[in-house]
């Protein structure tokens, strides 16, 4: 098959569209042929190199797939050759009690696709059974595989990390984010009024379309300032974040009494300092967030598939052309996902 892999960690030109071999699936896995993926930021920090990620070389990143199913292994029940599928990116044992709790990630063998397995930046990509899920009502490949990493991140980050309820206010870090734009799209669906932030006019008018009650450019406005303005200097409830240090005092500023933020990330760096007398004395909760379990998904899938939601696509660029998609999402210069096909 045809596949996108790296030798070596670097830049966008280490990314070779190469031959590689074709997957050999077990018993209980299934080969789908990729009909669409999408990026994640993940995709370029693997390239560059994580340390407590020691990754086989060569590799293949994409954690987002979906595709048709091309071969299923002897054991496998509940899915059937041609079936349109897209894969919950989130790979675990399904047998410890974090599993069975509906807490994938926190399964002490969790992995992604893309991570410790070779993902969809490919031709062919092999999956567990268990990872397998029909595509929902008529969604197309490109949107299916624009859904799975992004709403599961902000289902986990808002429901069962933040506990969102009904009425009350949401400050969206990134809005022109894959996981920013979903967010929105969610907490706006859960009865919360949503202020979006971003860093250009273009991007706040899309994310305005997609349900943002308020909006703040966070290159021309002081955030915080900007909150306490719209709140009567109440502050937001949750504070939705995934940036880390060049806007965390603005995101706790922004806090109201009893408010909580919830980070699934650091783009902008990872250091930050923390005022802990405004944490206590105004009550305020710090919540860390990483991916979710299937069942979220599922939740979300629900609404995507009666079109309440829907996944947002920025551009599609040839498998050929992964190191041109990446060096786009390194610009920033994008709002939604940004899509590669085969």
């Amino acid at each position: 098959m045809k596949a996108v892999r790296f030798h070596e960690h670097g830049g966008p030109e280490v990314l070779k569209y190469e031959d590689a071999p074709d997957p050999q699936i077990q018993a209980n896995e299934v080969l789908v042929r990729v009909k669409a993926a999408t990026l994640n930021h993940l995709d370029i920090w693997l390239r560059m190199g994580v340390r407590s990620w020691k990754l086989a070389m060569p590799h293949i990143v994409g954690s987002d797939v979906a595709g048709e199913v091309d071969e299923v292994g002897s054991l496998v029940t509940q899915v059937k050759t041609g079936d349109r599928v897209l894969l919950c990116p989130g790979i675990s044992c399904g047998l410890c009690d974090a599993c069975a709790r509906g807490l994938d990630s926190a399964c002490r063998g969790y992995t992604l696709f893309g991570v410790m397995v070779d993902g969809g930046y490919a031709e062919y990509v092999r999956s567990p059974e268990r990872n397998v899920i029909p595509i929902p009502g008529d969604l197309s490949f490109d949107e299916a595989a624009a859904v799975p990493l992004v709403f599961l991140t902000a289902w986990h980050m808002l429901f069962t990390r933040a506990q969102l309820k009904p009425g009350e206010d949401v400050l969206v870090i990134g809005a022109g984010s894959g996981v920013g734009s979903a967010a929105i799209q969610i907490a706006k669906h859960a009865g919360a009024r949503v202020i979006a932030v971003a860093g250009a006019d273009s991007k706040l008018e899309k994310a305005r379309a997609l349900g943002a009650d308020f909006v703040i450019n966070h290159a021309k406005q002081d955030i915080a300032e900007e909150v306490r303005r719209i709140t009567d200097k109440r502050g937001v409830d949750v504070v939705f974040e995934h940036v880390g240090a060049p806007v965390w005092e603005a995101c706790f500023e922004s806090l109201a009494t009893y408010g909580r933020l919830v980070t699934c990330g650091t783009t902008g760096g990872e250091e930050v300092k923390l005022n802990m007398r405004l944490l206590y004395g105004r009550q305020r909760t710090i919540l860390g967030s990483f991916m979710g379990g299937k069942w979220e998904l599922l939740e979300a899938l629900k609404l995507i598939g009666r079109r309440e939601l829907k996944p947002v696509i920025d551009s599609t660029f040839p498998l050929k052309d992964a190191a041109a998609a990446q060096r786009k999402m390194e610009s920033r210069e994008f709002f939604g996902k940004i899509l590669l096909r085969p």
